[in-house]
């Protein structure tokens, strides 16, 4: 959520983010709004003491008086909480500030590229796609899942499904060695949470709700590690918190119309380690690279060649002031393709949920939050599949993995 207080003494810089962003809010009525507000707190704080003053001196000489200032009181409050109703909605649905490294553009094609690493593989045949190879491999079935639960769910099975849960301990066990507290978190939560990690009410549709409890399935472990510390005072001596995290994620994907959804590239459920950081505003942008740097370091190990993009305007998530998407290679598509997505969220996310700290010198402010993809699958087990497939049909193991796995190659079965 942006502060108030912020949009009321920049509202120049404010527009013109909006604009960018194309939102459609006018920032004159918002801070008509917040106008009316403060004008109806003032008035009722101001009622509220003469109906204290009044009562202190006990004469019935001045019921009369005080009888007023309760009716006026009766009038003035319900309208002082429609409105602030009305100011929160509207804040509720504003995106954050982009910062100003932020390139200009509409979507994921304008996104600019900040660096590359590893060379994609050169074939001496023709390279597979992770569907084929998961039929010949015996590891993805994509017809069951359908049949099952529908289009978008799948069943990885055999070497395949025992590769994803070593992919999963690979990663945790990094992220632990650098500092990170691993934690099991809640698939479902409460209507706040998704409120407060940004992602209602602009995507609510992209959410399974389970109506009867009134709860979601959470679409990232980003909302209940954002949560956990959810109206919290911290002591600046904590920061930065660093958590991580593996858990289910559930997508409906009522975005995805025109979007690459053959195979399992883009499915309603997948697995997923994510890292969560809370921290001081001058240190965010630390942080924020350091997320980037442990990304590139598992891709690295497992020698996959990617690229580093900064996301265009148009490419921004809701939440987020700056975020770089890391893009895996995928040898059949002969492209780069979105693996990991880092974001730097400023104190957007902590003014929803209330997560404070409290300086040296006893001053209280928000926090900053940030977030990383350490590792998500099919995604990734895709990039594997096709970048280390062999003339065989076989697939080979990536070397970091072989302290989490028996075999060392993939076979075809017969």
């Amino acid at each position: 959520m942006l502060d108030i207080n912020f949009i009321r003494s920049h509202p120049k810089l404010v527009r013109e983010a909006f604009r960018k962003r194309k939102v459609n809010i006018s920032v004159e009525n918002l801070l008509k709004i917040d106008e009316k507000r403060r004008k109806l707190i003032q008035e009722i704080e101001k009622l509220r003491k003469e109906k204290n003053a009044i009562s202190r001196t006990g004469k019935e000489t001045n019921l009369a008086q005080a009888r007023e200032i309760k009716e006026a009181l009766k009038k003035k409050e319900p309208l002082l909480k429609k409105t602030e109703e009305e100011l929160s909605k509207v804040l509720l649905s504003l995106p954050n500030i982009p910062d100003p490294e932020v390139p200009p553009g509409e979507g994921e094609e304008d996104n600019k590229v900040i660096r590359k690493w590893g060379e994609p593989p050169k074939f001496d045949f023709t390279p597979k796609g992770h569907l084929e190879l998961g039929k010949t491999l015996d590891i993805l079935d994509i017809e069951r899942g359908v049949k099952v639960s529908g289009s978008g769910f799948y069943y990885l099975k055999n070497e395949g499904a025992l590769m994803e849960m070593a992919l999963m301990e690979y990663t945790i066990h990094k992220l632990i060695e650098k500092g990170f507290q691993f934690l099991l978190t809640p698939d479902l939560v409460k209507e706040r949470a998704m409120v407060g990690t940004g992602f209602f009410p602009i995507e609510k549709d992209e959410v399974y709700q389970i109506e009867r409890d009134q709860l979601y399935l959470v679409g990232t472990a980003e909302v209940p590690l954002a949560s956990y510390r959810s109206d919290e005072i911290l002591d600046e001596n904590e920061l930065p918190l660093r958590y991580t995290a593996f858990s289910s994620c559930f997508r409906r994907e009522a975005g995805s119309y025109g979007k690459e959804t053959r195979g399992v590239f883009r499915v309603h459920q997948f697995n997923k380690v994510e890292m969560f950081v809370i921290s001081r505003a001058e240190d965010s942008e630390q942080e924020h690279q350091k997320l980037v740097t442990i990304s590139e370091e598992i891709m690295q190990e497992l020698k996959i060649p990617y690229e580093i993009v900064i996301n265009c305007l148009g490419d921004l998530g809701f939440p987020n002031r700056k975020r770089y998407d890391l893009n895996a290679w995928m040898p059949y598509w002969n492209a780069y393709r979105e693996t990991h997505s880092a974001s730097n969220d400023s104190d957007f996310q902590a003014r929803r949920l209330n997560i404070r700290y409290r300086t040296k010198k006893g001053e209280i402010k928000f926090c900053h939050t940030l977030n990383n993809t350490a590792l998500a699958s099919p995604r990734i087990m895709v990039a594997l599949l096709e970048n280390y497939q062999r003339r065989d049909g076989s697939v080979a193991v990536p070397e970091v993995l072989y302290p989490y796995l028996k075999f060392r190659q993939i076979k075809p079965k017969p």
